[in-house]
Order: structure tokens, then sequence, then C-alpha cells
């Protein structure tokens, strides 16, 4: 039973994948937009910069996840 519980937490991990994932694709996006129209680069920079930390409080959510299931009995 103890393996499945190392089984389980690296399942839930998977979710840093997923954030490292939308954290290329939110910079590669924003880079792209702003060749594109660099007058209006300064304006989506929040929005950036809001993405950018959703996306990583998930990556980090999923590694607590990973951590808690670890640790449970």
């Amino acid at each position: 039973m103890e393996s499945l519980k190392y089984i389980g937490a690296g399942l839930a991990t998977l979710g840093m994948l997923g954030a490292a994932l939308g954290v290329g694709n939110i910079f590669s996006s924003f880079l792209d937009a702003a060749m594109r129209n660099p007058s209006a680069a300064p304006q989506q920079q929040t929005n950036l910069f809001i993405g950018f930390a959703l996306v990583e409080a998930l990556g980090i959510l999923s590694f607590v996840i990973g951590i808690l299931a670890i640790l449970a009995i």
C-alpha cells in the first residue's frame, strides 16, 4: 500500500507539467502579439502577469496536493 501512495502523489504532481506548458504558452502568445503591435504591449502586460500568476498557482496547488498525498496516513 505504501507504493500506491507514491504513485498517487506522482500522478497528482502532473499538474505542474500543465503549469509549465501554460506559462510557456502565455509568454509565447504575448511575445507574438507584442511583435505584431508594439504599441499595445504595455496595456497587455497586466493581463500577462495575471495569467502567469493564475497558472503558477495551479502548479503550486498540484505540488501541495502531491506532498499531502505522501504525508497522509
